[in-house]
């Protein structure tokens, strides 16, 4: 009992240490020995876990801090300080594994035992030296993708990866370099050239695609390494059972899609044969799918920038109010003070000022950055940021409230301790402000800011605004599939470098009913034109996202007292609908997700019932439509 009274003094001692910035008076080694046995005191457990959730909270301070740095001014010096700060970090985290290691684990109960569990889920990696050389062919993806340009001159007849000898005003080309954002991401979207748009799709992979295809077998064997030396089978089952806390992740999301491939299917015949009588049945087969680069964006992921092809009635008022925007001269900063507002008007906080005062809004001409729209959360204080390349447009304004989701997600569960600090699972982060954002866009809500001249609802509205919210939608879920079945196969061993490229598409033709425009190759290496393959971000995320936003969406409109149809519903100002969804962002990831869904939804677990709903006048309109259309490919 003395030697139980000592460990508990010590642990004490070492939680004032932390809080008063004083931890040095002990050797960093020395909380080691403290826990040199398996203790299942319950004192001990919890002073450990306050402890160490201080420790956590700072090195999530540092990491996100150096990525930050890095990805809001690309440079060699940034990246060799994020690089020797996840070093740190890597080994700091590890040694916070190792003392949860020294804990019985199976003696303690509901919260201690959860917040062990997921510090010690996985086990450690296999090496320092493993983890750093991870750490570094990650970066050399990450590196020629977010620095990646394509460069033409005026005819469109060349095209090379941009090197620092050849950047814009280098005065060695008079070539025009384009980044992806916004300048190719615009053309994607804006031009109806058909050999234009086969230009920059062609030459984004070429130069972005093809050297991280060089790279990504040794990532894949590196990333199955790590997996197997924390306890799993490989990278997938890790990220089923830590991230997901369930198994058969994979089953499950392409159950769910069968449940929605009918509405796809007839989503796709609808937009073909639009493009068939855009491009002509030379360039678009009837049957066949649908060329990659003729959808409105770099990956045939949304087709909403197309609309202005696919509109079923454009006698009646364009649910896409960009050309409003302008003409009301709206600045990026309105932009976003108009999303705070929202959020604030159902009873959550405001953005803090740090938000406004250390946010990028927009991207700056003096150096590089990653224009991929981001939230962070820098763990201390209120201190959250956006980080975006935004600019004028209607999609950009659902994407801020997206992105101010993520924040209040941040703010709401700040409360828990630093293991708790995350979403119920990476979905439901995804999904809070495209919650919202189902709100925003509704033409009610729109009418309510300005942006629409009138909200009178006829039927051809109805199905005007239900096709644009389907071509964001509804169309991202095979892609969303496609791109992580096709990583499991990868990491699994079931498919050879030599046929990486070659299967993506094979998916993406069952799948999405979408095909390269150009004949590809073992050489191209298309996957890793996405950021998030760069990047080794799961995007399974969005696929369940985007299918419990709707059921968000449902259980938000109901305790806000709505009773109309549900893609009409705005909660702007419902301070009951706010109170539900902070009560469930508060929990972070203190319980399963299955408990969290119930907190929102009263239901616990992914169903396709309410997105189905939500488009069902649309699914009956489009079965007339397509009745002279092949559907199917």
């Amino acid at each position: 009992m003395a030697r139980l009274y000592r460990l508990e003094f010590l642990a004490i001692i070492s939680i004032m240490c932390a809080v008063h910035g004083i931890e040095d008076i002990f050797p960093q080694n020395e909380h080691n020995w403290i826990l040199a046995n398996p203790y299942s005191n319950d004192f001990v457990a919890s002073a450990w876990l306050d402890y160490t959730s201080d420790r956590m909270k700072t090195l999530s301070h540092a990491s996100s801090l150096a990525t930050w740095d890095y990805e809001t001014n690309i440079s060699n010096v940034t990246s060799a300080a994020l690089t020797e700060v996840m070093s740190q970090v890597y080994t700091k985290s590890e040694g916070i594994k190792h003392e949860a290691e020294n804990f019985n684990v199976r003696e303690f109960t509901g919260d201690v035992r959860r917040q062990f569990q997921l510090i010690l889920k996985g086990g450690l990696q296999a090496t320092k030296e493993h983890q750093q050389e991870f750490q570094d062919i990650q970066s050399r993806m990450m590196e020629f993708y977010s620095k990646g340009k394509v460069c033409t001159s005026s005819n469109h007849d060349s095209n090379f990866l941009v090197t620092p000898e050849h950047e814009p005003g280098s005065g060695n080309t008079s070539s025009k370099c384009l980044a992806l954002e916004p300048d190719l991401v615009d053309l994607m979207a804006n031009s109806r050239d058909y050999d234009e748009l086969l230009w920059a799709w062609k030459s984004w992979r070429d130069n972005v695609g093809v050297p991280i295809g060089k790279l990504y077998p040794e990532y894949v064997t590196l990333l199955n390494e790590g997996a197997k030396a924390r306890g799993f089978e490989d990278s997938m089952d890790e990220l089923s059972r830590l991230s997901y806390e369930m198994e058969d992740l994979d089953v499950l999301a392409e159950e769910l899609f069968d449940q929605i491939r009918p509405l796809y299917v007839q989503i796709h015949a609808y937009v073909r044969g639009r493009l068939v009588k855009y491009y002509g049945s030379d360039k678009v087969d009837p049957n066949d799918p649908i060329p990659a680069h003729i959808l409105g964006n770099m990956w045939a992921q949304q087709w909403s920038g197309i609309y202005d092809i696919l509109e079923p009635y454009p006698s009646e008022s364009s649910p896409d109010v960009t050309s409003e925007m302008k003409r009301q001269k709206y600045s990026v900063k309105r932009m976003f003070k108009m999303a705070d507002e929202f959020f604030q008007s159902m009873g959550l906080q405001p953005m803090p000022d740090a938000f406004w005062d250390l946010s990028m809004f927009e991207k700056p001409s003096d150096r590089d950055v990653d224009c991929h729209a981001t939230a962070v959360d820098f763990s201390i204080g209120k201190d959250v940021r956006i980080k975006m390349c935004t600019e004028v447009n209607m999609y950009n304004f659902y994407t801020i409230h997206h992105e101010m989701g993520h924040c209040h997600y941040y703010l709401a569960y700040r409360i828990q301790p630093s293991i708790y600090r995350s979403g119920a699972n990476p979905a439901f982060h995804e999904a809070v402000g495209d919650t919202i954002a189902l709100s925003v866009n509704t033409p009610k809500h729109l009418h309510s800011i300005g942006l629409l001249s009138t909200d009178d609802r006829t039927e051809e509205g109805d199905i005007n605004f239900l096709m644009r919210q389907a071509l964001e939608r509804v169309v991202l879920l095979p892609y969303a599939l496609v791109v992580d079945k096709w990583r499991w196969e990868v990491e699994r061993g079931d498919v050879a470098p030599k046929d990486f490229n070659a299967r993506y598409w094979q998916l993406r033709r069952d799948i999405q009913g979408v095909a390269p425009p150009v004949k590809r190759s073992e050489r191209d290496f298309d996957p890793g034109a996405k950021y998030h393959v760069a990047a080794g971000i799961p995007y399974i995320r969005y696929f369940i996202s985007f299918l419990i936003q709707f059921q968000f969406h449902e259980a938000l409109c109901k305790e806000a007292g709505y009773t109309g149809p549900i893609h009409l519903c705005d909660i702007y100002g419902s301070k009951e609908a706010g109170t539900k969804l902070r009560q469930m962002m508060e929990l972070g990831r203190s319980k399963p997700w299955q408990d969290v869904m119930e907190v929102i939804t009263g239901q616990r677990s992914i169903k396709t019932s309410a997105i189905l709903s939500y488009f069902k006048p649309l699914m009956d309109w489009l079965k007339l439509q397509n009745m002279d259309n092949v559907v199917g490919w």
